[in-house]
């Protein structure tokens, strides 16, 4: 499906899509930790049933996006807190970290549906996402909207394509900036060389006018001569 592909591949398309945090309950049901808010790295494996590792992987690669989401590592004084707040009241269920916890809320956890390839669960989440954002598109536009530019693949084909767009105009900015950069200093060589080539020419022509004026004193007593 072209849709699925490009929520893979465009973060302003999961954008668009991260408050349908209901997603996740829809498809499956996420435990979370007793402060009811977060869940762990082990959690969200668990509830994509994949390895922990594949997990750690996406946090690795888009860590910026899911921290935008919420996405957000304890340690230190935090963390000592939230172990003793919440954690600590349950320690048959969720073990003690000793230097740092993961900590993932709702819209974090869908961020990473929206990134997982290779689950079954994902994949069932990004489905329920367009399905949703398809009829919440068709129920805004009405009866007479429903044209061929008002359909979900068509608005992901765009946003795909702008974004495509956008990289390759960052990839040929990025090859050709010492080019750029070069022929600016090039340019600013050629100012100061014209500044002096001017000045030179101004200062050639106060000689000249130097050598007419002594021309014309050595000539005067001259022919003051030949009239005596």
């Amino acid at each position: 499906m072209f849709a699925e592909a490009a929520l893979l591949e465009s973060r302003s398309l999961r954008s668009g899509l991260s408050r349908h945090v209901h997603a996740l309950d829809k498809v499956k049901a996420l435990v979370l930790l007793p402060d009811g808010l977060h869940v762990t790295t082990r959690m969200v494996a668990d509830y994509f049933e994949v390895g922990e590792r594949v997990v750690n992987r996406i946090i690795v690669r888009h860590r910026e996006e899911l921290e935008s989401n919420g996405f957000r590592v304890l340690r230190g004084a935090d963390l000592e807190e939230f172990k003793s707040d919440t954690l600590s009241l349950y320690p048959g269920s969720y073990p003690q970290p000793r230097s740092g916890l993961a900590l993932f809320p709702r819209r974090a956890v869908l961020n990473v549906a929206m990134l997982l390839r290779d689950s079954g669960v994902a994949r069932r989440v990004r489905t329920y996402l367009l399905d949703t954002e398809a009829e919440a598109r068709s129920a805004v536009r009405g009866p007479a909207g429903g044209s061929a530019c008002s359909s979900l693949d068509r608005h992901v084909e765009e946003v795909a394509v702008r974004a495509a767009t956008g990289a390759v105009t960052e990839a040929v900015e990025q090859a050709f900036a010492p080019v750029v950069a070069q022929l600016g200093e090039l340019n600013a060589r050629m100012a100061r060389q014209t500044e002096v080539v001017c000045a030179m020419s101004v200062r050639l022509a106060d000689v000249g006018d130097d050598l007419a004026d002594l021309r014309r004193r050595v000539g005067a007593p001259r022919r003051d001569r030949r009239r005596r």
